[in-house]
């Protein structure tokens, strides 16, 4: 499952709360990476709009020169002002250790010989309170499900029925073009149901479900018979749907099958004989943020 943003954040906070001199770096680099997240950038391009970061260092801050830590900033009144202005200066500082140390002696040092006592002084004073107001911000306008999404796997789960050579034709276009199909008849079974076999190699990055028309059904008594996929096939499709979300899941349809009409808004492609199904796949994929030799599609 994809880890609560803000909870990813308040742990780089703490590793750099915990670090010493030489391990302090990469948390620092962690927490520049969170903040500059995609889920965040719609609000950081609202916070930072039309500010000067270097023209705020240079103007009406009282600079006396002297004992580190006796430089102070003036903070902006205006609460998104105040924000984008903390938001700029935390990318400036966290870029190189180096850098958190000039800034941290100049406005946070506390007299310690320790030069590591400067970051964690103004990870308490900057830092932290920053990540507060900017949660509560977040939240404000709407975002209370920012999610931090994991590197793409290169596995991709073939969901599928009965047809045996729509599964093997899928799950060898899925392997030339250089991913892993996961199949999970294929996979040990070590005591488990079938849907415990299902979580534990959900750890995908992308679903192909194979709709074909395996079992027949009807809604009355009186009505006729109508092609449909099997049931765990139609389980499954509504499991990864939940787990990955809509857009990375990808129904191919073969023959004569009738498409559930909750499912409606799922991808799905006619898996036809010419084979325009691959490059239809081929670009749901490079959509979900796969990179794809077309090239290889195509061939």
């Amino acid at each position: 499952m994809a880890s609560d943003l803000f909870e990813e954040i308040n742990n780089a906070l703490l590793d750099i709360q915990n670090a010493d001199y030489q391990g302090v770096g990469r948390p620092l680099k962690q927490l520049a990476r969170l903040l500059d997240h995609p889920d965040l950038a719609a609000v950081n391009e609202t916070l930072t709009q039309g500010l000067d970061l270097e023209a705020f260092l240079t103007k009406d801050n009282q600079r006396r020169g002297g004992i580190g830590g006796s430089d102070t900033l003036q903070w902006p009144e205006d609460r998104r002002e105040d924000l984008g202005i903390r938001l700029l200066l935390i990318r400036k500082v966290t870029q190189s250790p180096n850098d958190a140390f000039q800034f941290s002696h100049t406005y946070y040092a506390t007299g310690s010989r320790k030069v590591i006592n400067g970051i964690h002084s103004m990870n308490r004073q900057l830092f932290i309170p920053f990540v507060r107001d900017y949660k509560a911000y977040v939240l404000a306008r709407g975002q209370p499900e920012t999610k931090l999404v994991g590197p793409l796997s290169n596995r991709i789960f073939i969901v599928h029925g009965h047809d045996g050579e729509a599964r093997e034709t899928v799950a060898r276009f899925i392997s030339h073009i250089g991913f892993d199909p996961v199949i999970l008849h294929e996979q040990a079974n070590r005591g488990r149901t079938v849907i415990e076999k299902v979580e534990a190699n959900s750890d995908v990055s992308f679903a192909v479900v194979l709709l074909t028309p395996d079992d027949v059904g009807r809604a009355k008594a009186d009505e006729e018979l109508e092609p449909r996929a099997r049931q765990n096939v139609l389980l499954e499709l509504g499991y990864f749907i939940a787990k990955l979300g809509r857009d990375r899941v990808c129904a191919l349809k073969r023959g004569d099958v009738v498409i559930p009409s909750d499912f409606a808004g799922v991808v799905w492609e006619e898996m036809d004989t010419a084979g325009a199904w691959k490059a239809a796949l081929g670009r749901e994929l490079e959509a979900a943020g796969h990179q794809i030799d077309w090239n290889k599609v195509m061939r």
